[in-house]
This record gives structure tokens, C-alpha cells and sequence, in this order.
């Protein structure tokens, strides 16, 4: 039997009863069959893993791995997803490093050990630190069937706060928002930032961005955005202007279908 997560208004509304009721309807969700037998899977399994190979071969071990990075819809591009593993990421031209998006890094990080050219063993504490992160992707996902938003929110929530211990500086952290697609477009809708910002220069675009931070919440820095309290009012921007363009795309539909009916009966 499946748990549904319980979203029952969207908008700032529902982002507290979830806030609420997080807790416990993410501990109901962990406990499904499903997922359980999933995490007990990759448990069990994964320390007999010592090559790519051996995890994109295995769909289930792989179905967890990329989940707990959220890039499960990568889950049949094995041939890329054993390239990304297998370049490490220890050369500035690795494929992990080259890609945009940089949730692949993190993840060619995590499983280091399988490259043949890293020379690391594998974390005693993988087992468990992946399966604490596919239980909560999972949840994500499963709310995001729910209300997108407030799936978007989320990621906000636990992404934001990540940059801080991710890179070292300011600067990098910017550049690693930026490549992180679901958080983009948080920043992006938060902002009011129109769509033809993303086909500005990366550096130009952390640079407006930065500014329009500073402007918006007396802040640039990622460190101080990501402190609790910051972090709250960034949220509930989020939630606010998502309405909002909701709204406004609801009445620019409206005024469509209204010109159209209009032209008909001429």
C-alpha cells in the first residue's frame, strides 16, 4: 500500500500544514513497502559494488543511487551515467565537472570509489547516507504529484543550506545555484526574473542575481540567504510570486479565450 503525501491547499496555506505535518507524513511515506524494500536493497547490496559497471548493471541499486541525487530520470541513460562515475573528478575535464549541472558532480563525488583512476576506498557511511537522501528525494517527488510548488520549496529548503559546506567560497556556491536546475528556478521565480535571463553569460547571470539578492533581502551572500530566518522569507517569496504567476497566466488565458470568442461572433 502507497502513501500519498496530504497537500490540501497550495500557496503559503499548504507550505505550513506540510511544515506541520513534515515529520510524520515523511516517516509514513519511508515506511511503504516500496521504498523500504528499496533502501534495504541498496543496504545490502552496494558494498559488493567495486565498479561502475556493477551499478548501472544493477537497475535497482542504480534507481536508488540516482534518486537520493534526484536524477532518477536518468535512470536508462546508463552509458552516460557509467562515463560520469568513471571520469571521477579529480580532472577539470571530467565530464562531471564540464556538465552544467552540477547535482551530476555531487554525485560522482559520492560514488568516487568507483573510478579506476581515484585510489579511494568506499565511505564507511555511503549506505546510509544515500538512502537517507533517496527516502527524501523520494518524499519530494511523491509531494511534488501533489503540488509542484511546493515540491520547488523543498528543494529550496535543503539545497540552499547544502552550497554552504558544498564550495568554499561565495562565489562558488553562486555558480553552483545556478547550476542546479530545481533551485534555478526557485531563485529565478523568487526574483521576478524573466525567462530570457538564462541566455545571459553565467557570470553576468550571478552577477544580476546577486544584486537583485542584495536589493530584495539586504544580502548576497548564500551563507546568509541559507540562515534559517532568510531562508523562511526566501521561501515564502517563492510561494508568493508562484501565485502570482499563476494568476497572471490564468487571466492572460482568459483574456485569450474571450478575444477568440469575440472574433467568432463577427
Amino acid at each position: 500500500m502507497s502513501f500519498i503525501p496530504l497537500i490540501p491547499t497550495s500557496g503559503l496555506a499548504g507550505w505550513a500544514f506540510l511544515t506541520r505535518t513534515k515529520e510524520r507524513q515523511e516517516a509514513s511515506f519511508a515506511a511503504t513497502p516500496a521504498i523500504d524494500r528499496d533502501a534495504r536493497y541498496f543496504q545490502d547490496k552496494i558494498a559488493g559494488i567495486d565498479t561502475a559497471d556493477g551499478l548501472v548493471s544493477d537497475r535497482r541499486l542504480l534507481r536508488v543511487a540516482l534518486g537520493a541525487f534526484g536524477l532518477q530520470d536518468d535512470l536508462d541513460n546508463r552509458a552516460f551515467i557509467r562515463k560520469v562515475i568513471e571520469e571521477g573528478t579529480s580532472d577539470r575535464g571530467a565530464l562531471a565537472n564540464r556538465l552544467s549541472d552540477k547535482r551530476y558532480l555531487a554525485f560522482a563525488t559520492a560514488f568516487a570509489h568507483l573510478s579506476p583512476a581515484s585510489g579511494t576506498s568506499r565511505p564507511p557511511d555511503l549506505a546510509d547516507r544515500v538512502v537517507t537522501q533517496f527516502k527524501a528525494r523520494a518524499f519530494e517527488v511523491a509531494v511534488g504529484d501533489q503540488d509542484q510548488t511546493i515540491r520547488l520549496a523543498m528543494t529550496l529548503q535543503r539545497d540552499l543550506p547544502g552550497l554552504v559546506s558544498q564550495y568554499g567560497s561565495d562565489t562558488a556556491r553562486w555558480f553552483g545555484a545556478l547550476g542546479n536546475p530545481p533551485l534555478r528556478q526557485v531563485l529565478e521565480t523568487s526574483l521576478g526574473l524573466p525567462k530570457e535571463f538564462g541566455a545571459l553569460d553565467i557570470d553576468e547571470q550571478a552577477k544580476r542575481m546577486r544584486a537583485a539578492m542584495q536589493k530584495r533581502f539586504g544580502t548576497s551572500e548564500i551563507e546568509t540567504l541559507a540562515a534559517p530566518d532568510t531562508l523562511n522569507k526566501l521561501t515564502r517569496r517563492f510561494l508568493v510570486m508562484s501565485q502570482l504567476r499563476e494568476t497572471q497566466t490564468a487571466m492572460t488565458g482568459a483574456a485569450t479565450a474571450l478575444t477568440l470568442l469575440q472574433n467568432m461572433r463577427r
